[in-house]
């Protein structure tokens, strides 16, 4: 590979790599032909203490830097990507709070997690996707000190295994606002289960509030502040979630490269005939630059760098790199890549919500030019 692995780190991959092969793996085909994922599969993560690598030292956490998480996850999609983005949205959410929120509110949130408690970030509803400034949900002040919020959310990834959630909601005449929350809310209800096309070990669902009354107290951050919190902690997410991205297509062009050896047409195996050769070269070269551009960007979140332009750059350059790689691994595997017998197809099931979730490319690619357009004023 193209990085250079301190000993640390490569002891910390293998031993993720053997806990995913030897425990979630076996059981990757049934939860996605069902949807469905027990909890009791992430015990095997959780004993690992991968839930709190991102969580502060002085809240109990690792306190790990992000390059070196960012190889861990990787490592865990390549067993699978939902799995891993179950763990990894705690800290989408928890990144909201330690941008804005209060030591109380990270040593609460830090101390659900350590629990084996899972998180939601809730911003996403039906009118409001990409504009998330257009977001309806309410949460009005009821005199008392006290908000109460109304509305729904949706493609609330954990919205069922949550213990903790932050939402966003608007005040009437100050604007979007950050709200952290328990499960156990009275007035708060997880709704329909999303039945997606991929990325099925990821739990996914609506979110619905009916006169929830929270007090002050949970507000993250400054009311009226909550969309420039939500797309400060975005702009990690965004480039930390293409690290399992770069796992999806190592997975596809390892199992590509695998079965082009033993695959024989035209009396030679596959692997040795030119255009074969040219698929599986032009999927390293997307995987190897993909890789690099996310540790790079990983190592400037380290260094306190803002990374709006990177971060979006980042997203989309692996995300689109994925439909190739993806979809070459398939045509590698001719037929039998259509086939559920082979994990190819599930790859490029997988594959595909990444152009859309936390910001869909399009998306990115006006924040690029935005970035652009100011740099060069």
């Amino acid at each position: 590979m193209a990085l250079i692995y301190t000993e640390d780190q490569k002891s910390l991959i293998e031993m993720v790599k053997d806990m995913a092969e030897r425990e979630v793996k076996p059981h990757v085909a049934e939860c996605d032909r069902t949807g469905i994922t027990p909890i009791e599969l992430f015990d095997p993560a959780l004993e690992m203490g991968l839930h709190m690598l991102e969580i502060p030292e002085e809240y109990g956490g690792a306190g790990m830097d992000f390059e070196t998480s960012a190889m861990i996850f990787e490592e865990l999609a390549k067993v699978d990507a939902g799995y891993a983005d179950t763990i990894v949205t705690t800290f989408v959410a928890l990144r909201n709070v330690i941008i804005a929120g209060t030591p109380e509110q990270a040593q609460r949130f830090a101390d659900v997690v350590a629990d084996g408690g899972f998180a939601c970030f809730a911003i996403t509803e039906p009118g409001a996707g990409s504009d998330a400034g257009a977001l309806r949900a309410s949460a009005v002040p009821d005199g008392k000190g006290n908000y109460v919020l109304n509305g729904t959310k949706c493609f609330a990834t954990n919205g069922e295994c949550a213990s903790l959630y932050v939402g966003f909601f608007r005040i009437p005449d100050v604007g979007i606002t950050a709200f952290m929350f328990d499960r156990d809310t009275p007035g708060f209800s997880v709704g329909a289960h999303e039945d997606k096309m991929g990325f099925r070990m990821s739990n996914t669902t609506d979110l619905i509030f009916e006169d929830v009354v929270l007090p002050e107290s949970a507000i993250v951050g400054v009311p009226g502040k909550g969309l420039n919190i939500a797309l400060s902690g975005l702009n990690i997410s965004r480039a930390f979630l293409s690290t399992m991205g770069v796992g999806i297509m190592q997975r596809a062009l390892d199992e590509a490269v695998a079965y082009a050896k033993v695959r024989v047409q035209f009396g030679k195996p596959i692997i040795k005939q030119q255009m074969v050769q040219q698929m599986l070269a032009d999927m390293a070269i997307k995987v190897e630059a993909s890789r690099v551009l996310v540790n790079n960007t990983m190592k400037m979140i380290d260094a306190g760098m803002d990374v709006r332009k990177e971060a979006s750059i980042t997203k989309t350059f692996v995300t689109d790199s994925m439909q190739e790689v993806t979809s070459n691994a398939i045509q590698v595997f001719g037929g039998y890549g259509y086939s559920r017998e082979y994990p190819v197809e599930k790859l490029m099931r997988d594959a595909k919500i990444f152009q859309i979730f936390e910001g869909t490319n399009q998306i990115q690619r006006l924040t690029i030019a935005k970035c652009l357009e100011k740099e060069y004023e």
